[in-house]
């Protein structure tokens, strides 16, 4: 029998699926080392689903230190086609304040150090692959059409930025990212997404707004507190999304 096509990668504020039925847990083989944790094949609105929590369930492992080769040869070891990561983000643009959700079609990467290609690795061959558009257009689609089903205001469209964590960034760093044309920030949608495009499965990123990124929205320092509260609400309104999602079939 075969198994599930759709995976669901949480981010920060996400480890597991509200409700799920898990049916098995799956901890593939990987020659690119440890996945950040077990792969739960779980039940959810009536489909089945692969669920992995990027940091680990209990947050333990920074952005900067998340196998993403791992993780990412694994589902494609189970048969997974496409990916809808979760991301959570600071915001830059004015209409992206916290709890706001996004659906990015553009990355600027400006982390450094980490193993961004299965090419990297001492048997494998150089693949140079096209990153023009590094989101799939059908998911972001389906992402869309979730949205206004769960009745969840959605921003289409944006510049991620993508920069080295776990700290969070200065406030010229996000005038700088600002002059760069980007719209949010988050600390591990690079190299999961190009990972993902070698591989060759489908990847999109649903994202929630944490906070107003450093010097933006009139705020001073970030307080996690205040973040964590305010993921609370986010991450409500991305499993409604993903639910729609999933019971949608795309």
């Amino acid at each position: 029998m075969s198994g599930p096509t759709r995976a669901i990668i949480g981010g920060t504020g996400l480890y597991g699926l509200p409700g799920v039925e898990e049916l098995r847990r799956l901890v593939p083989d990987s020659k690119f080392g440890k996945p950040s944790g077990a792969f739960v094949h779980g039940r959810w609105q009536g489909q089945e689903v692969i669920f992995l929590a990027r940091h680990g369930e209990g947050h333990s492992i920074p952005p900067h230190r998340v196998n993403y080769r791992a993780n990412i040869d694994a589902l494609r070891q189970l048969g997974i086609t496409r990916i809808i990561a979760v991301n959570a983000v600071g915001g830059i643009d004015a209409d992206l304040g916290p709890a706001a959700l996004c659906v990015p079609d553009q990355i600027i990467d400006y982390t450094h150090g980490r193993l961004s290609s299965f090419s990297d690795f001492h048997d494998s061959a150089v693949e140079h692959v096209d990153f023009t558009e590094p989101f799939s257009a059908p998911l972001r689609d389906a992402l869309a059409q979730a949205a206004q089903q769960a009745q969840q205001a959605l921003r289409m469209g944006g510049v991620l930025g993508v920069t080295q964590g776990p700290r969070l960034e200065t406030r010229a760093e996000i005038q700088r990212m600002h002059r760069d044309g980007c719209a949010m920030v988050g600390m591990t949608s690079m190299p999961e997404a190009v990972l993902a495009r070698e591989a060759k499965i489908e990847y999109a990123s649903l994202c929630v707004v944490a906070n107003w990124a450093a010097g933006v929205g009139g705020g001073g320092e970030i307080g996690m507190d205040e973040i964590r509260q305010v993921l609370e609400e986010g991450m409500r309104k991305v499993a409604a999304v993903l639910a729609a999602w999933l019971r949608g079939g795309a």
